[in-house]
């Protein structure tokens, strides 16, 4: 019961609605995936067993709706009101992972954008609505961001959002085929008392 109460959950801020992902959503998700082949393989995760071992779409469905019934993630699809479109596009995906209650109160938060979308503050916004949401609502102290080195469009949204820099972690994450150093960026509740959408918007 606890975790149900958890998740599923929706978040909107303008044209911007943040949602659970579903096994239905696998055809648009794959057409936008595939259109951004190029611009995400440098950042995408891999498995160290090599070439393959990746789940498939539903599989990937099936484990982060595990994972939300256990209170452990909150996979959201980000998509978009656009004019001319009946129902909000999928541009991207943020996934809240990692969840860690007790003493630690923490979790951890990854994303993607549709590459015809970068750049308008979609993601920031995202982000914002997403560690709002795990502080205000779901009572938790920490968000944690891993970033790569070279990744400076996602280094730019922990910029704007006033994340901390907690240093480097070598050889973190399997990425694109090898073990790739990523920053680690925080923020704590205590230090956005007021929020960090509200203080996104302002700018």
């Amino acid at each position: 019961m606890w975790a149900q109460a958890i998740w599923p959950v929706k978040l909107e801020c303008g044209d911007l609605i943040l949602r659970p992902i579903k096994l239905r959503d696998q055809g648009e998700w794959t057409r936008v995936r595939a259109r951004n082949a190029a611009w995400l393989e440098p950042w995408e995760a891999s498995s160290p067993a090599g070439p393959g071992q990746l789940p498939t779409y539903a599989g990937m469905v099936r484990a982060l709706n595990r994972q939300a019934r256990e209170a452990a993630a909150l996979p959201f699809i980000i998509t978009e009101r656009i004019p001319g479109v009946s129902r909000p596009a999928i541009v991207g995906q943020l996934t809240v992972s990692s969840i860690v209650w007790g003493s630690a109160m923490s979790a951890t938060l990854g994303y993607w954008v549709d590459q015809s979308r970068a750049g308008r503050g979609i993601v920031p916004t995202a982000v914002a609505m997403a560690t709002d949401h795990c502080f205000q609502t779901l009572g938790l102290h920490r968000m944690e961001i891993n970033i790569r080195p070279e990744n400076t469009a996602s280094l730019r949204v922990v910029e704007k959002l006033g994340f901390r820099d907690e240093g480097l972690r070598p050889r973190y994450l399997h990425i694109n085929g090898r073990w790739a150093d990523h920053r680690s960026f925080a923020l704590t509740s205590e230090e956005v008392p007021e929020g960090i959408l509200a203080r996104w918007l302002a700018r």
